[in-house]
C-alpha cells in the first residue's frame, strides 16, 4: 500500500520504517582485538551473564510464591525502586503527568505517580505467574469478546490492545474464544529477558511474527488467510511516546499508522481492547465496536483520517487510566 506522495502538504509526517537488529555475539577475536571490541567481549561474557544469572535467579524464584503475593511484592518493590534507581524514568513520567493532567493537585499527580509505580513492579513480577491465570478464568472478567469472534468469522481481524492492566491476559482471553493470534515479537535487551519473555508468551499461546518491518509480509500473509493479528498502537520508544498521538499531528511511523496501512491492504476488521486491573491479580477485559475503515477511492487518500480514527478510540482509554499506563515514563515530545 502506497503512501500519500506529498507527506507535507498532507500535513502528515514521514519517516523511516523501523528494522530490527540482533545483536552479534563477540568471538575470540573481539578479546584479542583489544579497544572497544575487547570491551563488548567481556560485557557479552562476563558482565552479562551476571545479569542473566540474576534475571533467570529472580523469574523462577518468584514462581514459588503464590500469585496473589507475587503481584504484592511487584507493587512494593515499583514503589521502593523506581523513585530511587531509574530517575530518568521517574522525571519523563512526572513530566508526562503534569501534561496531562494540569487539572490535578500536586498531591493527585503524586498519588497517580506512585500509583503507576506499583502498576510497574506488578507488571515485572506478574511475568513469573502470569500463565497460571488460564486455570484461573475467575480472576478475569471478560466482556464483548463475541464481537471479535463474529468478526473473525467474517474475515481478518487486527486486535489492537493497549498497555493497560496487564496485557498478557489477551493471548488467554482469545484462546478461550477458539482465537488463534499471531503477534510482531520485538525481544527485549538481554538474553535472558529475551529468553523468558519468548517462553512464557509462547506458552500463553501466541505465535511470533518477525519484528519490525521484516515482519510486515508475513503478518499480510496471516491477514490474508483470514487470520488474526495482534497489534498495540500505544508505545514509547527510547524514552518518548509514539502513540497515542495527545494533541500531536499524525505521523506515518509507529503501529498506529501501521496498522492502518495493513487493514486496508487486506481488509481487515479492526478490533480494539483493553484490560484494567481491579484488585492485585485481577483483571476486567473489555472489548469495544469493531472498526471497519471507510471506503478509499484510491490507496492512501485516507491515511491521516484513518490515523486519527484509530487514535480516537485508543488516546480517551489510556488518559482515563495513567496509573495503569506501562509508557507513563515516557515524554511527550512534539514533532
Amino acid at each position: 500500500m502506497s503512501a500519500p506522495k506529498d507527506p507535507a502538504k498532507d500535513g502528515i509526517a514521514k519517516r523511516k520504517a523501523w528494522i530490527f537488529h540482533r545483536a552479534e555475539r563477540p568471538g575470540l577475536a573481539d578479546l584479542l582485538a583489544g579497544g572497544e571490541r575487547r570491551a563488548a567481549f567481556t560485557r557479552y561474557w562476563i558482565s552479562d551473564n551476571i545479569w542473566n544469572g540474576l534475571h533467570l535467579l529472580g523469574h523462577f524464584g518468584l514462581k514459588l510464591l503464590p500469585m496473589d503475593a507475587c503481584s504484592n511484592f511487584g507493587a512494593r518493590l515499583g514503589v521502593f525502586a523506581i523513585p530511587r534507581f531509574h530517575k530518568a524514568a521517574e522525571k519523563r513520567a512526572r513530566a508526562t503527568i503534569a501534561k496531562l493532567c494540569p487539572h490535578l493537585s500536586a498531591a493527585e499527580q503524586e498519588a497517580l505517580f506512585l500509583e503507576n509505580c506499583r502498576t510497574q513492579g506488578r507488571l515485572m513480577t506478574e511475568f513469573s505467574v502470569i500463565n497460571r491465570l488460564a486455570n484461573h478464568p475467575e480472576r478475569i472478567e471478560v466482556h464483548n469478546i463475541e464481537w471479535v469472534a463474529e468478526a473473525a468469522k467474517r474475515g481478518p481481524v487486527i486486535f489492537v490492545g493497549m498497555h493497560l492492566g496487564n496485557w498478557e491476559i489477551g493471548p488467554i482471553v482469545l484462546k478461550r474464544a477458539g482465537l488463534v493470534p499471531y503477534v510482531n515479537y520485538t525481544p527485549p535487551p538481554g538474553r535472558a529477558k529475551a529468553w523468558i519473555s519468548e517462553r512464557v508468551r509462547r506458552k500463553n499461546g501466541l505465535n511470533f511474527l518477525p519484528p519490525g518491518l521484516e515482519g510486515i509480509r508475513p503478518a499480510v500473509r496471516v491477514l490474508k488467510s483470514g487470520g488474526i493479528v495482534s497489534a498495540f498502537c500505544d508505545e514509547g520508544v527510547g524514552g518518548k511516546i509514539r502513540g497515542p498521538l495527545f494533541g500531536r499531528k499524525p505521523h506515518l511511523e509507529g503501529n498506529l499508522a501501521m496498522t492502518i496501512r495493513l487493514a486496508r491492504m487486506t481488509g481487515a476488521t479492526i478490533c480494539p481492547w483493553y484490560n484494567l486491573r481491579k484488585n492485585g491479580f485481577t483483571f476486567v477485559c473489555q472489548a469495544l465496536p469493531p472498526i471497519t475503515l471507510p471506503p478509499e477511492t484510491k490507496n492512501g487518500e485516507r491515511i491521516i483520517e484513518d490515523i486519527a480514527l484509530l487514535n480516537a478510540v485508543i488516546e480517551p482509554m489510556i488518559r482515563a487510566h495513567l496509573e495503569q499506563w506501562f509508557f507513563l515514563d515516557n515524554a511527550i515530545v512534539a514533532d
